[in-house]
């Protein structure tokens, strides 16, 4: 797998292992986003129940 990463600052990781497979979800964060994490949740949550 190849690193795309532009920058040196290790990202943060999550290991979930389902099964006999393990899963690793690197996690980052844009420094220009124009909404917070828990407003973007809220907002896919709230397109969720409309999509019912």
């Amino acid at each position: 797998m190849n690193n795309t990463a532009t920058n040196s600052t290790p990202c943060p990781t999550v290991r979930k292992q389902i099964g006999k497979t393990t899963y690793i979800v690197r996690v980052h964060f844009s420094e220009t986003a124009k909404e917070t994490m828990e407003d973007k949740i809220k907002r896919l949550l709230r397109d969720e129940v409309r999509k019912m």
